[in-house]
């Protein structure tokens, strides 16, 4: 690209923390931060960018159509959901995202997660905080279920790299590990578990895939009639995935052991919103979509676009996802 000053718009900055460092571009730009962008200023702040970059910001076909000069949106996440990449590539508008920057924070997250559940320590904590220690006029009480991992079973919904350092630490931790084959597909592979089965074998689920057609309520009232074992279901990929009002019903009915999610639909929740009614229970966990969100990946991904940008400028694009 020439080295004319392009226009560079940040829709979304402070999805990022502030001690996160972005390293300035070397080409001659004008750069534009905003801390938020809500929907409906989308179109009229990226009307003269070349460049825009946005995390969870929607970037839609209406927007796209007005942004005359837009060559090149640089996602700084994996997902790409608010993102219409068919509008981009019609208009030969270059996409990346950022990969492999998580494969640390989200797997701890999510054992996190598990480790609290499978062991009812927020519920311990609750109760202790109550007095209730001290009522049981002993050195110890057992009002909530302690169950190992080594030996238990975690079906996996997603084998990406995310999907895959799950794995590795439920193998280090004795557990079998189960992958799950697409929903609703015949025999994939001695690798991958039917979707149907994985559901009925498995202690503790967790998902690890992308939100798009073909995976929005992976999860819902049928899925959960199908675990037989009451496993905890985790989630720390995308809200879309699990049908939100089923797993309510899901928790209430006792259909599952405990919960612990990390996304909702929306984002932020409001109180009134499924999960967010569901946070009386001992055996559900909500975090404000952090399982990302750790000091070292932070940084990961911001030095990751930047170089997604300059890789761009240079005429050799990469971690490109549409155009």
């Amino acid at each position: 690209m020439a080295d004319r000053s392009l226009q560079v718009v940040f829709l979304d900055r402070d999805t990022i923390s502030p001690q996160t460092l972005l390293r300035p571009l070397s080409f001659e730009h004008e750069l534009q931060v905003f801390g938020r962008t809500r929907r409906e200023q989308v179109a009229e702040r990226i009307a003269h960018a070349d460049i825009v970059i946005t995390n969870k910001v929607p970037v839609r076909q209406e927007a796209i159509e007005q942004a005359s000069r837009l060559k090149f949106v640089a996602v700084a996440a994996t997902g790409t959901d608010n993102v219409d990449l068919a509008a981009c590539a019609k208009k030969g508008i270059t996409v990346s995202n950022i990969r492999g920057y998580a494969v640390h924070t989200v797997p701890e997250h999510t054992f996190a997660l598990i480790f609290a559940l499978r062991r009812s320590i927020v519920a311990y904590r609750e109760s202790v905080k109550a007095g209730r220690w001290y009522d049981a006029q002993q050195f110890c009480y057992f009002d909530y279920p302690i169950k190992d991992l080594a030996g238990s079973t975690l079906g996996i919904i997603g084998e990406g790299a995310l999907g895959q350092s799950v794995a590795a630490i439920g193998r280090a931790l004795g557990m079998r590990v189960l992958f799950a084959g697409r929903k609703g597909a015949g025999k994939q592979g001695s690798l991958y578990t039917p979707f149907e089965q994985l559901l009925q074998e498995s202690d503790i689920i967790t998902l690890h895939c992308p939100l798009n057609d073909q995976t929005r309520d992976l999860i819902g009232a049928p899925e959960f009639a199908q675990m037989k074992r009451k496993p905890l279901l985790i989630n720390t990929a995308r809200g879309g995935l699990v049908n939100e009002a089923a797993l309510a019903d899901a928790m209430r009915s006792g259909q599952l052991g405990g919960a612990g999610f990390d996304v909702t639909t929306p984002e932020p929740p409001e109180n009134n919103h499924p999960l967010v009614q569901l946070l009386d229970l001992p055996n559900f966990i909500l975090t404000p979509h952090v399982a990302w969100a750790s000091d070292e990946a932070m940084q990961g991904l911001a030095d990751q676009l930047v170089d997604n940008i300059e890789a761009f400028h240079r005429g050799a694009p990469r971690n490109v996802v549409a155009g």
